[in-house]
């Protein structure tokens, strides 16, 4: 790795779709086992392979500019702000609308010169390159930036430096892990412990403010997570430090190989995995979880989330926001991914429903019971954007600190598709929010990193607010992290 401005984008490979195949390929569709040894292999291919899937048994994913009913993505010019867009959850069209398509996407180096497109009134400057699918990216209380090197498998550290338009060089906080994702510190303002989520585990390591590398071994908190899949693993901690919440994102696309009814019956299986919590290579999977720092008390917390890659915990209210990757194969634009709070024991649909009671077509006519009781997401974003990351703006001061309309909104990182017409995502959205409540509104705020042929120089994987108020931005395609700050903060 090294800090921008010394060296170019050094891993020009692309990197694994928002959530990886549910099924059991992995890089150029060769077998990956579901055990341990399988997922370092798969571990390993992340930082190699040049192409890889999101879905169960289908292709790459695609790049580009979205297009079409629910996503006319009207901007204005780069330099000037972009429309804000709404989907209504009443305005759907009915699956099938469109025929299901793929469209891989082809990651090329970045063309001379490139650089991200940003409002006018800020900039873009590359902060970080050289990594090896960087993907979560987590500011500690003492400012110091934590990075998922998922590809490497490995945790890394950059000191806090305001103001700094490329970042200094990193440490290695963490080593030898499998498909390090998520990254959280407990307790919340002065934390004692980062905890690291690997695809089948939760590891802790002591830590004080300011630590660089791991003052001692990991100790495991929790242990046999679902592997195979979609393999990220966010983690979040609640506002008042009482527990942790970890996603787990489905083996398939729709619940293909589930079989027909849980062991035991399905009243019994509810009230241990949640309602509407699908069984077979599914068990365990397509929720948010919730347990105790020390791993105690593991139960489902939120369950119906195909894939919620990102997690984030909301300042001022402690409401726990999940990003999530719906299922793919009903059209371009349908259904979309979207953003939400969860609502404990809440039910988001997946397999059965989407959106409300809108009924999976492949799913028809089983468990009618459970349309009345599935949650419509607080934001509807474009169908297979494949959202991986979020983070609320909390800048107050500082150098790189955004104009007040900011805080309180999020930034969302939409990795691209591959199973749409004309490809949606590859940039990083803004969800506006009033008075601590999202308005279902959402608009461009990070782009260009497509490029006039078509190609893809960047994907991006993960955001967050650095302590001097510029926002980062992780992207996998090139390994390469990129600053946004306002103009007068340059």
């Amino acid at each position: 790795m090294h800090p921008a401005g010394r060296h170019g984008p050094g891993n020009r490979h692309a990197v694994p779709g928002g959530d990886t195949p549910p099924c059991d390929n992995g890089p150029h569709g060769s077998p990956v086992r579901r055990d341990h040894a399988g997922t370092r292999r798969l571990a390993g291919a992340l930082g190699r392979s040049a192409t890889r899937q999101r879905n169960g048994r289908s292709p790459p994913d695609g790049g580009g500019v979205a297009r079409g009913a629910l996503a006319l993505l009207l901007l204005l010019p780069a330099t000037a702000q972009a429309q804000w867009q709404r989907i209504d959850p009443a305005e759907l069209p009915p699956p099938y609308a469109t025929r299901s398509t793929s469209n891989a996407s082809r990651v090329v180096a970045p063309p001379a010169g490139a650089l991200p497109q940003v409002p006018a009134g800020f900039t873009a400057s590359l902060w970080a390159s050289g990594l090896s699918t960087p993907r979560v990216i987590r500011r500690a209380p003492n400012g110091d930036i934590f990075l998922a090197e998922s590809g490497g498998g490995k945790v890394l550290v950059f000191p806090a430096r305001d103001g700094a338009p490329a970042a200094p060089p990193p440490d290695t906080f963490a080593a030898d892990l499998t498909l390090p994702f998520g990254i959280a510190f407990w307790p919340p303002a002065d934390p004692r412990f980062v905890y690291v989520a690997e695809t089948g585990r939760v590891l802790r390591y002591p830590y004080r403010a300011g630590d660089r590398r791991a003052r001692g071994p990991a100790e495991t908190v929790l242990s046999r997570l679902p592997e195979g899949g979609h393999w990220t693993r966010d983690l979040a901690v609640a506002a008042d430090g009482s527990r942790l919440f970890v996603a787990i994102g489905s083996e398939t696309n729709v619940a293909q190989h589930m079989g027909p009814a849980p062991r035991g019956g399905l009243a019994a299986w509810e009230t241990a995995r949640g309602i509407g919590a699908a069984w077979g290579d599914e068990a365990g999977r397509a929720a948010v979880l919730q347990f105790a720092p020390d791993g105690g008390g593991f139960r489902p917390f939120a369950t119906g989330l195909r894939n919620c890659s990102g997690l984030a915990v909301q300042p001022g209210t402690g409401a726990v926001w999940c990003v999530t990757n719906e299922r793919d194969g009903l059209g371009d634009d349908l259904p979309p991914d979207y953003a939400t709070s969860l609502r404990e024991r809440g039910f988001y649909g997946w397999p059965w429903f989407y959106i409300g009671a809108h009924p999976d077509p492949r799913l028809a006519g089983r468990r009618p019971e459970l349309a009345e009781r599935t949650l419509v997401p607080d934001v509807l974003l474009p169908a297979h954007g494949a959202p991986l990351g979020i983070a609320f703006y909390d800048g107050t001061s500082g150098p790189a600190a955004f104009p007040p309309e900011f805080r309180g909104d999020a930034f969302v990182a939409l990795h691209g598709s591959w199973n749409r017409s004309h490809p949606s995502g590859y940039k990083v959205i803004r969800l506006q929010f009033r008075d601590g409540r999202a308005t279902g509104a959402f608009q461009d705020f990070v782009t260009g990193f497509t490029t006039a042929a078509g190609r893809v120089w960047a994907r991006p994987a993960g955001v967050a607010v650095a302590r001097d108020g510029a926002l980062l931005v992780s992207e996998d395609a090139n390994g390469t992290l990129w600053r946004i700050a306002p103009k007068l903060a340059e």
